[in-house]
């Protein structure tokens, strides 16, 4: 079923890129659509929102009715078990652990009667997006929160579909979330943006969804900030010929499982690897809960690249520019400076993508369809901005004064060239 193309060593990269290329968000249709409900919102607030809610997710909302309340959380905690309850805990401490080495501090320079500086503050509203379609994801409320806790943001609204899956409140309750809203596609970034009578608007949005949420999350750029813009899921698994075919096909697997349009390709520089790991897949696939949703995925999207080597391998890897690498090769630390181009890098044996989904403490909103060529991981520098400080005396204003005035007249702005010498004049 998987798809395996040969590739000959120092392979053409431009036909290289032809073969991994997934063209992000290009249909048209649906952009039309997710304007008009975009607009609708930004025009009507809490009508469109409401009527979007009830016409999309057959939920009809009302403003005293719309937000989570304490009886509900309460009631989710009675739904769940106390093995979870710890689990959720325990990856809220690595991911606060991991998470809290990214905060940032502002800092200052003084210099000759200069002071200059960064003063670096957290947004004070975020909005945080949880999908909740095919299935219901507590880890993605975790990996959108804590970030913004460990920044230091004081409100923290969370929309979600239907906003009924008790792991989903609980995971919310217990990072601290101040408010979640039973909202979700297109119409829920609308609000978040713009601010409707129910919901006010946020400063930055973060959070995967379907095309529909991403689309809008596009369109709202600039009114907000956001984390970035997500396609499906992705995976990408390096493997030479000590690799274990049953791990890659698990691990393929569990990136079919997420979408249809998820994508899990193998690439190594080992023919036995390449035809065990078809073998394994098939045999996996055949008894996977999921199973109709990783064979479409798998179908459509899987692919076996065999390579003359590891080297190639990389260079194929920093192509496509994966969501999630996994370096399933011996020593892979010593790799680990090829790579160029990844949302998440995974080293060896024990270092499996679903370790990084729930509880290694690394964020898994991550940048796909090649797009972690700039793109990073969502982190607490997402909800951070900073603002330069400067300072002059009379003197360090003098030394400097001379330059200003002549970069100025040369771009013809004499305004500014006066500005500067009016204070020289003194």
């Amino acid at each position: 079923m998987l798809t395996q193309i040969k590739l000959s060593a120092g392979f053409n990269e431009e036909e290289a890129r032809k073969l991994v290329a997934k063209p992000l968000f290009e249909k048209p249709e649906v952009e039309a659509a997710v304007r008009e409900i975009v607009e609708n919102v930004k025009r009507s607030g809490d009508k469109a929102l409401f009527e979007y809610t009830e016409k999309f997710d057959k939920i009809k909302l009302t403003p005293e009715t719309m937000m989570v309340t304490p009886e509900e959380f309460d009631a989710a905690y009675s739904l769940i078990d106390s093995e979870l309850l710890g689990s959720i805990k325990e990856a809220i401490r690595r991911i606060t652990v991991f998470h809290a080495k990214q905060k940032e501090n502002s800092w200052f320079t003084t210099e000759g009667g200069m002071l200059l500086g960064q003063l670096v503050r957290p947004v004070e509203r975020a909005g945080i997006y949880v999908p909740g379609g095919r299935a219901a994801y507590p880890s993605s409320v975790l990996m959108n929160a804590i970030p913004a806790k460990v920044a230091g943001v004081s409100e923290i609204a969370m929309v979600v579909p239907g906003a009924t899956r008790a792991e989903v409140l609980v995971a919310a309750a217990e990072v601290g979330v101040t408010e979640v809203y039973k909202i979700g596609g297109a119409q829920a970034i609308a609000a978040l943006a713009f601010g409707t009578g129910s919901v006010p608007k946020v400063d930055v949005i973060s959070g995967p969804g379907n095309i529909y949420v991403t689309l809008a999350k596009k369109m709202v750029v600039g009114y907000v900030d956001i984390d970035m813009l997500a396609g499906p899921s992705e995976v990408v698994v390096i493997a030479d010929s000590k690799a274990k075919p049953t791990y890659i096909a698990a691990d393929m697997l569990a990136q079919a499982e997420h979408d249809p349009d998820a994508t899990a390709i193998l690439i190594t520089n080992s023919e036995d690897i390449a035809k065990e790991t078809a073998v394994a897949v098939d045999l996996q696939l055949s008894r996977l809960e999921r199973k109709e949703i990783a064979e479409q995925s798998i179908k459509e999207n899987g692919r076996i690249f065999l390579v003359a080597s590891i080297a190639d391998a990389i260079r194929l890897a920093n192509i496509i520019a994966p969501e999630h690498l996994e370096l399933m090769i011996e020593s892979p630390l010593e790799s680990l400076g090829l790579v160029k181009n990844a949302g998440a890098i995974f080293l060896g044996t024990y270092a499996p993508e679903a370790i990084g989904d729930y509880v290694a403490g690394t964020n898994h909103i991550l940048p796909t369809g090649g797009t972690a060529r700039f793109y990073s991981p969502l982190g607490v520098y997402t909800f951070l901005k900073r603002s330069s400080v400067l300072s002059f005396s009379r003197q360090s204003f003098g030394d400097a004064a001379e330059s200003a005035i002549n970069i100025a007249e040369s771009e013809g702005l004499t305004g500014h060239a006066k500005s500067v010498r009016f204070r020289m004049e003194e």
